[in-house]
C-alpha cells in the first residue's frame, strides 16, 4: 500500500449520485508529499463527488491549521486556513489537465489520486505574505533584520570622521560601483525619456 493510497477514488466504481469523503491531513502527510509551502498542518477536508455517467463534479471544503515559515524571522508560525476547491473530472484515453479545474484520467484506471491537489488546494489558500502580528517574531532574528535594513545616524554623517576617511561605503556608493548590464542602462535612459 503506498503512502498516498487513502486519497485514491475509485470513480469508475461510483454509482450515479453523489457521495462524501472525508480526509484528515496531519504532519505526516505533509512530510510525506514533500512540498516547499506548507510542512505542518492539522486540516480537515470535506469532499462531495457528483457523479453522472462519464463526469464527475468534485467540491472540497478544507479547513483548518498550517504551519509555514515566516517570511521575516523565519520561524514556524501558524495559519488558518479555510477554502473551497471544485475539480471537473473526465474519462479520456490518457491523462491530461484541460485546466485548473478540468482533468482527464485514463477511463481503463478509472481512479484518481488526490493528495497533490489537496496540497495544492492548501498552499494556494496561503496569503503570499506571511508574517508574523507584531511583536511575535524572533526577537534575535529581528534585531539582525532592524540592524541591516535600518540606516543608523553615523551612516549619514560626512565621510571624513575626526579627520579620517571613513571605512563604510555608502548604499549609493555601493550601487554605483557594480557594473550593471547595458541593456539594462538603456531600458533606464527610455524610461527617463518618458519623464520628460
Amino acid at each position: 500500500m503506498g503512502k498516498f493510497d487513502i486519497y485514491k477514488i475509485d470513480l469508475k466504481n461510483l454509482s450515479p449520485g453523489i457521495h462524501e469523503f472525508d480526509f484528515s491531513l496531519e504532519n505526516k502527510f505533509f512530510i510525506d508529499i514533500d512540498g516547499t509551502e506548507v510542512q505542518k498542518g492539522k486540516v480537515k477536508v470535506l469532499l462531495t463527488v457528483k457523479c453522472s455517467s462519464m463526469l464527475f463534479e468534485m467540491n472540497f471544503r478544507i479547513a483548518g491549521v498550517v504551519s509555514v515559515p515566516c517570511d521575516r524571522c523565519l520561524d514556524d508560525m501558524d495559519l488558518s486556513i479555510e477554502t473551497q476547491n471544485r475539480l471537473i473530472v473526465k474519462f479520456g484515453k490518457e491523462y491530461a489537465e484541460e485546466s485548473e479545474e478540468i482533468v482527464v484520467i485514463p477511463e481503463d484506471e478509472g481512479a484518481i489520486n488526490l493528495a497533490w491537489f489537496l496540497y495544492e488546494f492548501i498552499a494556494l489558500a496561503t496569503p503570499m505574505k506571511r508574517v508574523h502580528p507584531p511583536g511575535k517574531c524572533n526577537k534575535s532574528m529581528s534585531s539582525k533584520l532592524k540592524k541591516h535594513t535600518t540606516r543608523r545616524s553615523d551612516d549619514e554623517d560626512d565621510e571624513y570622521d575626526n579627520g579620517a576617511v571613513s571605512d563604510e561605503i555608502s548604499i549609493d556608493d555601493e550601487e554605483e560601483s557594480i557594473s550593471t548590464d547595458p541593456r539594462w542602462d538603456a531600458l533606464k535612459d527610455l524610461m527617463g525619456n518618458d519623464n520628460n
